[in-house]
C-alpha cells in the first residue's frame, strides 16, 4: 500500500496496489487518467499494468476503490434505479471499466460524479460471484445524497463456494459487455482502428498517445500472447506477438521488465528482473524438459511439499492432494516435469495402472470405488491424475452426474467403456494431438467419459472436482482452498494414509 496516514483511520492512497483489511482483499487505483498537461491527483500506466498483474493473482478481491466512474456503468441497470443525470454514461474512465472486468471485485466503489448510485449487482464473466457497484455523492452535498454507505462483507477466503456463488433475484448481466447499437458506423471505425477494447489482449496506453502499427508488430508486447502462448487476434492484433519473450515469461521473467525495461514494483515483484539463459536464441524444448525449480510437483523443486508425498515408483509418485475433497483423495504424479500423464512413454503406463488397480483394491476393502480424472490443458505445466474414493453405493450415479453437468456447459461427452484400464489409456492416448485441450474422466465400470475442449470454449479448470463435490453433497468442498489443512494435519492424514495403503502399495 502507497500513500500515507491523514489522521487515525484515515489514509490517502496513491497510485494503484492492493492490502488487506480485516481479512478483507482490497485494490485501489488512485486519482484520474494522466495526461501530458498534469502530473500530480493522477494514475499511470505503471499504475494500471500493476492492477492487471494483481488481476493474474488467484483469489478474489473484495473491495476495489477508484476516484473515477466506469464508463458504461448504468448499461443493463434498471432505468427507475438510475439517477437524473446518469442515463447517459459519458465522463466514465473506460479504463476502470476495463480493469473492473479483470479484477471482478465483488465491491467496486467510486466517488467523483457527486450522485449517489447502488446498481443491481452484476455478474462477472469466467467468475461465479456477483460485483455490486456503489457511487457515491460529495460530502455535505446540497441535495443531502449519501456520501456514506455501510457495507458489512465477509472475506472471500473465509466463504464456501456456494456463499460466494449466491445471487440476488435482481442480478443483471456484466455492463461493461454491453455493445451500443447506436453508434454510427463513423464512430464504430474510428473505435476499432484507434482503440481495442478487449482486456485480455491489450496493454492500457493512459497518456492516449499509442502509436498505430502494423498487426502484430508493435512496439509493446501482447499481454495475452506473452502470458498464454496465443492470442486470438492473431495479425490483427496491434502488439508484438514474440516467442522470445513468451519463453522469458514461462522462466519466471516478469512481464513489465520484458515489456519497458523496468518494473516500478521493484523488489515486492514476484517475478525476474533478469534475462534468463541470456546470450543467445532461447532453444527448443520437448515437452517436459522445461522443469521449473518454482514447480510444486517436480520432486528437485525446492517448493515441492515433500510431506504429501505417499509412494515413489520411476516414472509416478502418489501424493495426498493438497486441499482434499474428501479423504484419500490422491494425486498419481509423473516424476518428470510433462504437461500430461498422456504425454508420457507406453513403458511408463504399466507403472500407472499399477497404480490405479491398487488405489481400487485399498478402496474396495472400504466398500468404496475411485473415479479417476485429468484435465489435460495446452497450456499445461506439470501433470497430475486425480483420484477421488466415492461410496460404492454413489458409483452408479457418477455417469449420470457427469452427463448433467456437462449438459449445463452444453457440450456431451464421448463415451466408450473398456475391459481393462490398459485398454482404455490407449484409447486415450490416441486423442493427444498437442495442439488443443481435454477433459476425461475414468469412472466404475470401466467406462471412459472425454470431452475435446475447442480453443475459445470456457471449461472450468476444477470441473472434475465440482462434479464430484455435487454427486458428494459437498458443495463447500468444491473449493480446494475451502479444505486446506495445516503442515502438520496434512502429515498426520498422509502417516494413517500410509499405514492402511501399505499392503496394496506396488512399490512396497
Amino acid at each position: 500500500m502507497d500513500g500515507f496516514k491523514v489522521c487515525h483511520n484515515l489514509y490517502w492512497l496513491k497510485g494503484s496496489g492492493k492490502f488487506s483489511l480485516f481479512g478483507l482483499s482490497v485494490a485501489y487505483l488512485s486519482g484520474r487518467k494522466s495526461s501530458s498537461a498534469q502530473q500530480f491527483g493522477t494514475y499511470t500506466e505503471d499504475d494500471v499494468d500493476a492492477l492487471r498483474a494483481i488481476a493474474e493473482e488467484p483469489g478474489i478481491v473484495d473491495l476495489f476503490l477508484t476516484n473515477e466512474w466506469p464508463s458504461g456503468v448504468t448499461n443493463r441497470a434498471a432505468d427507475s434505479d438510475i439517477p437524473a443525470g446518469l442515463s447517459d454514461a459519458a465522463g466514465g474512465d473506460s479504463t476502470v471499466s476495463e480493469l473492473v472486468q479483470e479484477i471482478k471485485p465483488r465491491y467496486h466503489i467510486a466517488g467523483t460524479k457527486g450522485i449517489y448510485y447502488a446498481r443491481e449487482p452484476y455478474s462477472n464473466v469466467d467468475a461465479v460471484h456477483v460485483t455490486r457497484f456503489i457511487g457515491l455523492a460529495s460530502v455535505g452535498n446540497k441535495d443531502k445524497q449519501k456520501f456514506i454507505h455501510a457495507i458489512s462483507p465477509t472475506p472471500a477466503s473465509t466463504m464456501s463456494s456456494t456463499e460466494i456463488a449466491m445471487k440476488t433475484t435482481n442480478t443483471t448481466l456484466s455492463p461493461y459487455t454491453y455493445e451500443e447499437k447506436r453508434t454510427s458506423p463513423m464512430d464504430s471505425t474510428k473505435r476499432s482502428s484507434d482503440s481495442i477494447s478487449d482486456p485480455q489482449y491489450w496493454r492500457y496506453d493512459v497518456s492516449q498517445k499509442r502509436q498505430k502499427h502494423e498487426a502484430g508488430h508493435g512496439d509493446k508486447l501482447c499481454f495475452k500472447f506473452v502470458s498464454s502462448g496465443s492470442c486470438p487476434r492473431g495479425e490483427k492484433c496491434n502488439f508484438r506477438h514474440d516467442t522470445d519473450a513468451r519463453e522469458q515469461c514461462m522462466r519466471g521473467v516478469c512481464f513489465d521488465f520484458l515489456n519497458k525495461g523496468k518494473c516500478e514494483r521493484g523488489p515486492d515483484c514476484n517475478f525476474k528482473h533478469s534475462l534468463q539463459d541470456e546470450g543467445g536464441r532461447l532453444p527448443s524444448r520437448r515437452p517436459g524438459s522445461g522443469r521449473s525449480k518454482e514447480c510444486w510437483f517436480c520432486l528437485s523443486s525446492p517448493n515441492v511439499e515433500s510431506h504429501l508425498i505417499i509412494s515413489i515408483g520411476e516414472n509416478y509418485y502418489l501424493a495426498l492432494a493438497k486441499g482434499p475433497l474428501v479423504e484419500d483423495h490422491v494425486l498419481i504424479i509423473p516424476v518428470e516435469h510433462m504437461p500430461s500423464t498422456l504425454s508420457m512413454s507406453s513403458e511408463s503406463e504399466i507403472e500407472l495402472s499399477r497404480f490405479q488397480n491398487s488405489l481400487k483394491s485399498y478402496c474396495k476393502s472400504q466398500e468404496k470405488e475411485v473415479i479417476f480424472f485429468e484435465w489435460v490443458s495446452v497450456r499445461g505445466t506439470h501433470a497430475n491424475l486425480q483420484a477421488i474414493p466415492i461410496p460404492s453405493s454413489k458409483a452408479i450415479m457418477a455417469e449420470k452426474i457427469f452427463n448433467l453437468a456437462a449438459q449445463k456447459l452444453r457440450f456431451e461427452f464421448v463415451t466408450k467403456k473398456f475391459d481393462s484400464i490398459s485398454d482404455g489409456r490407449k484409447f486415450l492416448k490416441a486423442q493427444i494431438d498437442g495442439d488443443s485441450s481435454l477433459f476425461y474422466a475414468q469412472i466404475p465400470g470401466g467406462t471412459i467419459l472425454l470431452h475435446h475442449v475447442e480453443e475459445k470454449e470456457k471449461f472450468p479448470a476444477q470441473f472434475g472436482r465440482e462434479v464430484l463435490a455435487g454427486l458428494l453433497n459437498m458443495a463447500d468442498n468444491a473449493d480446494w482452498r475451502n479444505r486446506k489443512h495445516s503442515k502438520d494435519e496434512e502429515m498426520k492424514i498422509v502417516e494413517v494414509f500410509k499405514s492402511r495403503f501399505q499392503e496394496y502399495d506396488p512399490n512396497c
